[in-house]
């Protein structure tokens, strides 16, 4: 829990001044965050509160890049709220990437996201934040689904499973890694694009999905499966 805590408080450092993942046919048996000392109301700081300056501040960036986007980069946030799985890497990995044929792959990325969305979907019940079209109905973006919980903004989804995608994937091609990690901060973007998120959203979803996914890839319980994820990729040329 220590380790952990100091990789949060290191990608905080890092990213809060700036500006699904299951797999097809994985198991859906999640593991409780206890088993890897993961709790978020102990990683994460509150998120700022309805009605607040900061709420406003974070409100008023996100007009800003309304009234900026280009409709290009719009249909881009659609889709990638659109494809919240290994998909997301295709364009930045090839067409070699493709995870229905590369099944040791697809099971560590299955293990990861799984344990991942979990943990997420407790930390978004226990902060309860507002949706920026909840709390601004003049924001406008991507499709909102009736089945869209207005109370479920922090953290990001979408940001915390891109980068637990992108971090493993950078873990096992290591030569990769910063043209990876570069689309997992352009998907985390796509949120704010969307009008889906704030930006502490997305600064928490990559800090959450930091510290739970570098806890997995270090965990000796894991090691097989990278080890033959690892050497899949390097035999099918990735």
């Amino acid at each position: 829990m220590r380790r952990t805590a100091k990789i949060l408080a290191g990608v905080l450092a890092i990213a809060a001044p700036l500006a699904v993942l299951a797999v097809k046919g994985a198991a859906q048996t999640a593991v409780v965050p206890a088993l890897w000392g993961i709790d978020p109301m102990r990683l994460l700081p509150p998120p700022p509160a309805h009605g607040s300056p900061d709420e406003a501040a974070e409100l008023r960036e996100l007009h800003q890049i309304q009234d900026t986007r280009t409709p290009e980069r719009l249909a881009q946030a659609q889709w990638d709220q659109d494809h919240q799985s290994w998909m997301m890497y295709r364009s930045t990995l090839g067409p070699a990437f493709d995870v229905t044929r590369l099944p040791a792959t697809a099971k560590l990325l299955a293990e990861i996201s799984r344990d991942n969305i979990r943990i997420d979907s407790d930390a978004k019940a226990a902060f309860h934040r507002m949706r920026p079209w909840a709390a601004d109905p003049t924001i406008h973006g991507c499709t909102i689904k009736p089945s869209d919980d207005p109370m479920s903004s922090y953290p990001s989804g979408h940001t915390e499973a891109g980068y637990a995608l992108g971090l493993t994937l950078a873990w096992l091609m290591p030569d990769k890694a910063q043209a990876i990690l570069a689309r997992a901060k352009d998907y985390a973007y796509s949120r704010m694009v969307c009008g889906m998120h704030f930006r502490s959203d997305t600064v928490a979803g990559q800090a959450l999905a930091t510290a739970i996914t570098l806890e997995m890839l270090t965990s000796p319980s894991l090691q097989p499966d990278i080890g033959a994820a690892r050497a899949e990729l390097k035999t099918a040329g990735l």
